[in-house]
């Protein structure tokens, strides 16, 4: 199986169809110009610790503790790989570590390769309409091709965001992609209906796996602290519970099962049950634990904060500002990511929404609010 592996990823990261060096893309650097310290540094900076070096064995850690003198040097090394289109053997090698996805295992395309080289991931078109997505993908199929690269069809698949069901035939070169109901995108599950009711509770379920998993051997062991205890809660249920919470539209009804979620984890830890009848309040406060639900409502009003003070030209921004034209269907309608996150700021902050982008757009005062924001009081 390895030796297979090791062909197909050999045939898939080295194309013989690969583009011209000449081609320039528009907005790409004129060759005369250099890449100067300060835009060295800048990278260097935001650079994130704890990540897998190349084959050269150079860290993260290491580059982010060079003086000034070490980014001259790496500055002078960047310009001269510029100029000469001479890199180091080391800059072109990757490290391809397969990690199996999903299927069968024996087949190869079914494990995707993490390399630490700069490779496409996934990627998501949008349209209004079956034609013009046509268009798109067929546009994108083609530029994978030029690029020496192609599209797995047997991972790439259709959804049509309507409350009705609407077909849509989509293709590559012959091969027709399978429509769905759902698709799960870099970890948050999205469905045709557009709701988000049950990506919620595919967190919750996944959060109440994650305490199953760990009952016996952590949760209610008696030989490991609370401390212990709620250093993975942190790290590893709240994480699972939480991901991708800036954009949920909670309910009462979803706020009620994520309250319970956290409090079954929690009142084990504590070693208590729902007969000891003790509110979650006392058991957060004995335990030295904030509010799941707080965490959650802060962190959106945190992102509403970033939102409003994107400038033009921002994709998350625009979305946020955009007033789609055309009626609404008949009916209740749907609560929108903004109208929920407004009336969120009024109840918990009393701003009303007039006065929401003046208030969110000054970021230290807003930073300020949110950090005493109270928890909500316990239900009943």
């Amino acid at each position: 199986m390895f030796p297979a592996l090791g062909e197909y990823f050999e045939d898939l990261l080295n194309p013989t169809n690969t583009p011209s060096s000449e081609e320039v893309g528009p907005g790409d650097l004129e060759m005369g110009s250099h890449i100067s310290g300060a835009e060295v540094a800048e990278v260097v900076k935001k650079l994130l610790g704890g990540k897998a070096p190349g084959v050269d064995e150079i860290h993260p850690e290491f580059l982010k503790a060079l003086d000034v003198v070490g980014l001259s040097w790496l500055t002078r090394l960047c310009n001269i790989a510029w100029t000469s289109g001479a890199v180091p053997l080391d800059w072109q090698t990757g490290v391809v570590v397969p990690l199996f996805k999903k299927g069968d295992r024996r087949v190869c395309s079914n494990y995707r390769g993490i390399n630490l080289l700069s490779l496409p991931d996934d990627v998501v078109l949008l349209a209004s309409s079956a034609r013009d997505l046509q268009l798109s993908l067929d546009r994108f199929a083609a530029a994978c091709e030029a690029a020496g690269m192609k599209i797995s069809t047997s991972k790439s698949e259709a959804m049509v965001l309507n409350r009705k069901k609407v077909e849509c035939l989509l293709r590559v070169k012959e091969e027709i992609l399978p429509q769905v109901e759902e698709f799960k995108y870099l970890g948050v599950l999205f469905t045709s209906e557009g709701r988000m009711e049950r990506e919620i509770d595919r967190r919750i379920g996944a959060a109440s796996a994650v305490m199953r998993t760990l009952h016996r051997s952590v949760v209610v062991k008696r030989e490991l602290s609370q401390k212990a205890k709620l250093s993975i809660y942190r790290s590893i249920f709240v994480p699972t519970l939480t991901y991708g919470h800036e954009r949920w539209v909670m309910t009462e009804r979803t706020r009620s099962r994520v309250q319970a979620a956290e409090m079954s984890f929690l009142r084990r830890v504590a070693g208590l049950s729902l007969r000891d009848r003790v509110r979650s309040s006392a058991i957060r406060e004995e335990l030295g634990v904030e509010s799941l639900l707080l965490r959650v409502e802060r962190s959106q009003m945190r992102w509403l904060g970033h939102l409003v003070r994107m400038p033009p030209g921002r994709l998350p921004g625009e979305v946020f500002r955009a007033c789609p034209s055309g009626r609404r269907p008949p009916g209740r309608p749907r609560t929108r990511w903004r109208d929920y996150v407004s009336r969120l700021v009024w109840e918990r902050l009393g701003i009303p929404p007039d006065e929401l982008e003046e208030v969110a757009g000054e970021r230290e005062v807003w930073a300020s609010l949110l950090r005493l924001l109270p928890p909500r009081p316990d239900p009943g």
